[in-house]
């Protein structure tokens, strides 16, 4: 009897076997990635940011409504096309209470209030306001990074570096 090697019954089971370790390894695989997935998107952070004012109150709020912490990088503040370092730079403010958001780490569904006003000169910072723009880089627990502005249409970034002469420093 002329049998070739692959039509022996000891090749039959041995190439048997070969494929289903190859598609079990595949399905590892495809499994592993799928957890990694499902673990990133169960700590993404999406910062926002608004403003609020009403009667004589004014401020603005830093957000994150993801799931998982936001890690601040940086934050950079303009007025008038203009990087300023505090607060103190726009001019006509006045008694003011403001928080740090520069290299910070907002934890999921947490407010910071960069800057908040409330007294009769509400007029001055809804002035002001129309001259500010603002911007947060911030990333995930992963190093996946976004950049996002008042727009709040976070921008994918490879990672967060700032120019430290327009580095927002309060």
């Amino acid at each position: 009897m002329n049998n070739n090697w692959y039509q022996k019954p000891e090749m039959i089971v041995a190439l048997s076997a070969l494929l289903i370790s190859i598609v079990t390894a595949i399905v590892g695989i495809y499994s592993a990635y799928i957890d990694r997935s499902y673990a990133r998107a169960s700590v993404w952070p999406r910062v926002e940011i608004y403003r609020s004012f009403s009667g004589d109150k004014f401020e603005y709020g830093v957000t994150n409504s993801g799931n998982g912490p936001a890690l601040i990088k940086y934050a950079v503040v303009e007025y008038n096309s203009k990087a300023i370092k505090t607060w103190s730079e726009v001019p006509k403010l006045g008694n003011y209470s403001q928080s740090h958001i520069s290299t910070k780490i907002l934890s999921p569904q947490n407010i910071i209030n960069p800057i908040s006003y409330r007294g009769e000169n509400i007029e001055a910072y809804l002035t002001a306001d129309k001259s500010i723009d603002i911007e947060l880089c911030y990333c995930s627990i992963y190093d996946e990074c976004w950049l996002t502005s008042r727009v709040n249409e976070p921008i994918v970034v490879d990672s967060c570096v700032v120019d430290e002469s327009k580095a927002f420093t309060q």
